[in-house]
């Protein structure tokens, strides 16, 4: 069993930066992948990156490349979402999620979620 929880949430002003950081514990192996999803209000949830833990092999949506950059530490065993030149349109909840597997970064193979946590970016 894996346990995701995220922090670093909050209110930010358009153009603005925060960093999420998403604590993983239990029996979290070195094939994983731990990814970021978010879901705006009346959205389908969908990926935002996500990165593979034995290699660091990273994926981006192309809505946030170049302004997202996500990073592991594998000895504290988090995942860090550092969000630049935020955007209105970023507003919504974040999720970290992970698969047991080197996977894809898609809803469907995530095995485990985390609560979330909301950013708000005001214009």
């Amino acid at each position: 069993e894996v346990q995701l929880v995220e922090s670093g949430g909050g209110l930010v002003q358009a153009g603005g930066s925060l960093r999420l950081s998403c604590g993983a514990s239990g029996d979290v192996f070195d094939d994983y992948t731990i990814g970021w999803f978010r879901q705006a209000p009346g959205k389908e949830r969908e990926e935002v990156a996500c990165i593979s833990i034995s290699d660091g092999g990273t994926y981006y949506a192309w809505s946030v490349k170049g302004r997202f950059t996500i990073s592991s530490n594998n000895a504290k065993m988090t995942v860090d979402l550092q969000m630049n030149s935020l955007k209105p349109e970023d507003t919504a909840v974040y999720y970290c999620a992970a698969d047991a597997q080197i996977s894809p970064c898609s809803i469907k193979y995530m095995d485990y979620w985390g609560q979330g946590t909301q950013v708000t970016v005001s214009s």
